[in-house]
């Protein structure tokens, strides 16, 4: 399909042919622009509570935010990890679809400011996203939440994090995740590249240089990005992990990493649901403010999310 009329007009106004590619610019003012995206979300839906807490991390206090949807007890509950590279991206820049999310599933949301790259490279984000998993886990109840009724969720960078979180889960014995929310996620390494990497490298906000940039960011030696820690779809087997949900954008260059990673899924026996949006592009729900698509993708996420917890019963199949 071509690309979404809406998404056409955003691209005009945000893609400035005289500036310079945004992976060359100083790294916190790349932060502040990826946080900026966030504000296209949409309204800032009010709910029940917002807390921000902290935690105890790997390396001191690991901070989250808790987002609340309603007064009523023990409520299903989703860590969802904020997307941006490993190297940006925060609590605050995902705030409103974290809103949405619970707002519309009924979860209690909880928002994990994991430590980024490159300050903090490869594993610390991953170690902060186990912990604020274990302790959900543990803690459910302080926050109104229902230890058996854990999902694990995020987006581009946030979904890789999420898929291994549940990849070290298996392997340790724990938490107990029920679910996987992985949109747009970052399954595997940029060489040799997937055809959406190459076909989708430049003009549709994401670049494939971005991409590199951020790897490299993340994980400079080459043969730890290449361990299914880092990429994922390298894993030998997928086999017991919990059932996901998976979203693409046709013009993403993630696009068929994370298709693949479906087939990977459903291969080991693994329920999933795959759902590509024609003619969007890479993050388009966090631009559901502006796309009519990205508005219908975190409705249908969040439907997804309800149904698969709804039930305190243990799912079939795992």
């Amino acid at each position: 399909m071509p690309l979404d009329p809406q998404v056409s007009t955003l691209l005009q106004t945000m893609n400035d042919p005289e500036a310079p590619p945004a992976h060359t610019l100083p790294l916190e003012t790349i932060r502040q622009l990826v946080d900026t995206v966030g504000t296209m979300g949409g309204e800032v839906v009010p709910l029940a509570d917002i807390k921000d807490l902290t935690i105890p991390g790997p390396a001191g206090a690991l901070p989250i935010r808790v987002y609340t949807p309603s007064r009523q007890k023990s409520l299903p509950m989703l860590l969802f990890i904020h997307g941006g590279g490993w190297t940006t991206g925060s609590i605050e820049g995902y705030d409103r679809l974290c809103r949405h999310l619970a707002a519309q599933s009924g979860s209690l949301v909880v928002s994990v400011g994991y430590r980024l790259a490159p300050e903090h490279p490869f594993p610390a984000g991953l170690d902060d996203c186990y912990t604020a998993a274990m302790w959900l886990a543990e803690n459910a109840a302080s926050i109104n939440g229902d230890a058996t009724r854990l999902a694990i969720g995020g987006d581009s960078a946030g979904g890789n994090l999420s898929t291994v979180v549940t990849l070290l889960a298996k392997e340790r014995g724990g938490p107990q995740l029920r679910y996987q929310v992985l949109l747009q996620p970052m399954t595997d390494y940029y060489e040799p590249g997937t055809p959406s990497l190459w076909e989708n490298a430049e003009g549709y906000f994401l670049t494939r240089e971005a991409v590199i940039w951020f790897w490299q960011h993340y994980i400079p030696d080459t043969s730890k990005a290449l361990t299914p820690y880092a990429a994922p779809l390298r894993a030998k087997s997928l086999a017991g992990l919990p059932p996901a949900l998976i979203i693409t954008a046709e013009y993403d260059p993630l696009r068929d990493e994370g298709e693949q990673y479906a087939s990977r899924l459903q291969e080991a026996g693994v329920p999933i649901i795959l759902k590509r949006f024609d003619g969007m592009i890479h993050p388009f729900m966090l631009m559901a403010g502006s796309l009519a698509q990205g508005k219908a993708a975190i409705y249908f996420t969040a439907k997804q999310l309800r149904t698969a917890l709804e039930s305190k019963a243990k799912p079939l199949g795992l």
